[in-house]
């Protein structure tokens, strides 16, 4: 125990050290604090870029979702290239070419004010709230389902124990980006991906040896979940949901401001692309130690279920790893959830200082009036942050045999419908109708509702899936008809042939497993 401890206070002064050598002074820029000065290589865009998609609730829900559901799980992993190829070569690099800094100001070119404000005021809402929440909670679950004997000195109450350490992990992730910035946030999320790895290996292969080896997951006990698709009746990852996938991962990869914000802070149109090109190889790679030491325990626990499918991770963690590799990957879900956090931080800062606060409130804000209404901000976002993942715990302790993973998507899809709809029209239509567009973004809730309560078994997916083609439709089929359409090879650039190549070898390999492992 103690050398964990050990473990656990090194990774935490080493990531601060990092962060605060690069802090930034007065004087700083907001290109500077909010884009790195536009500066990033291609690797770093593609490791801060995954460590910033992957949170605790990958490690804690997927991997529990993946012990009830198999390999099924995966495709939310896996299909992330399409979102990537989609970003690198459709949205980057228009994004580029305008050479804007939130993408608002993207939707406020081609949409106009007022679709501009609404598209940023819903993703600070749910990015402030879900997105901040949701990182706090699971890594805050995580650690004291696995550490909770460690963690007893804070409080024997649960519930105020998590909400403690909830707390404490959005202060530390608020400090060090408060002053370094998203180049802070870029030199720490290369030490936590590192952490996140390595701890990921260690679970992935400390599952597989106590299943009997990689041939066992296609043994009897555990054969029925290595499909990646699931029947059409599926309660929760029937084969047709990658439909709808496919739209929200337009949503995430294309239009998050926290994941996309690397890109735009890149130094060039190919180092943006590769990037985005190697996150897609890492995906791969993340699916692997995930969604299989979830499956491996589905094998070794086969007579013996778990009652609460999220206890998937913290039961190979206690059962299995020795003292001092649970410390590292304590570690790894602290990594985990900074390098979303900080990210968030920052990303929320840029929204709120370049799209509300000089546009509506201080129009001749100088560089570092901007720099420091982002800053102050974060403390703000750092409260609703930590309230929401307070009340998410609260939730998941009053009801644990749910893979809760579903649960938060399904919250998350009543407002990431309306942001596909709005950043879809301004990508591919020629001169949408503004107040059309409007229409069509406020739609998309009471439409989900509206199919959620009248058709319950469809899954959220499908159902996210018809909203956001309705309410395109609703806006396409009129600009079309007035406007027509661009040329097809328009719509996708590339940086060069070579990379050209890549990102075509990269959908063709998501072709081949989802053929191989259908």
């Amino acid at each position: 125990m103690f050398l964990d401890l050990i473990i656990v206070l090194i990774y935490f002064i080493a990531v601060f050290l990092v962060a605060i050598s690069g802090r930034q002074g007065k004087d700083i820029t907001k290109e500077e604090y909010f884009l790195s000065s536009r500066n990033l290589k291609w690797y770093s865009i593609s490791i801060s870029t995954i460590a910033t998609n992957i949170q605790g609730y990958q490690f804690l829900g997927m991997m529990g979702s993946a012990y009830l559901y198999g390999l099924a799980q995966a495709q939310l992993e896996i299909n992330a290239v399409q979102g990537l190829w989609m970003a690198a070569f459709i949205f980057v690099p228009l994004y580029l070419k305008d050479k804007i800094i939130t993408v608002t100001q993207f939707i406020k070119k081609r949409l106009g004010t007022t679709v501009g404000v609404a598209y940023s005021v819903a993703n600070l809402t749910l990015l402030s709230t879900m997105g901040i929440g949701a990182a706090l909670f699971w890594a805050a679950y995580a650690a004291d389902m696995v550490f909770g004997d460690y963690l007893a000195f804070l409080s024997e109450d649960r519930l105020t124990r998590t909400c403690m350490l909830v707390a404490f992990l959005g202060v530390f992730s608020a400090i060090y980006t408060y002053f370094g910035g998203l180049a802070a946030v870029v030199k720490t999320d290369i030490i936590q991906f590192s952490i996140l790895i390595a701890g990921g290996i260690a679970i992935l292969f400390v599952a597989v040896q106590q299943l009997g080896g990689w041939s066992e997951l296609y043994g009897e006990r555990t054969e029925h979940l290595m499909h990646l698709h699931l029947p059409s009746d599926h309660p929760k990852l029937p084969w047709q949901f990658i439909f709808g996938l496919f739209l929200l991962n337009i949503n995430y990869w294309c239009a998050n401001q926290s994941v996309i914000q690397r890109s735009l802070a890149a130094r060039s149109l190919k180092d943006a692309q590769v990037g985005l090109l190697v996150g897609g190889v890492m995906k791969y790679f993340m699916a692997v130690i995930i969604i299989i030491p979830g499956i491996a325990l589905a094998g070794i626990l086969h007579d013996q279920p778990l009652a609460d499918p999220d206890q998937t991770f913290p039961y190979l963690v206690s059962n299995f790893l020795p003292t001092g590799v649970r410390g590292l990957i304590l570690c790894a879900l602290f990594a985990s959830l900074m390098s979303t956090v900080d990210s968030l931080f920052n990303s929320l800062a840029t929204l709120w200082s370049i799209d509300i606060y000089k546009e509506y409130i201080k129009k001749d804000a100088n560089d570092q009036e901007i720099v420091q209404a982002g800053r102050n901000s974060i403390l703000v976002i750092l409260l609703t942050g930590v309230t929401t993942a307070c009340l998410l715990l609260y939730a998941k302790y009053g009801d644990e045999q749910v893979a809760f993973t579903h649960t938060l998507n399904e919250i998350r899809y009543y407002v990431n419908c309306g942001i596909v709809v709005v950043i879809c029209a301004a990508a591919f239509l020629l001169r949408p109708n503004p107040k059309l567009t409007l229409i069509a973004f406020f739609m998309t809730v009471p439409l989900y509702v509206f199919i959620q309560t009248q058709f319950p078994d469809v899954n959220y997916f499908v159902r996210a899936m018809f909203v956001i083609l309705g309410a395109f439709l609703l806006i396409a089929i009129p600009t079309i008809l007035k406007n027509g359409i661009r040329p097809i090879r328009e719509y996708v650039q590339y940086a060069d042939g070579t990379v050209r190549s890549y990102g075509y070898g990269l959908l063709l390999s998501l072709v081949i497993l989802h053929v191989v492992f259908s």
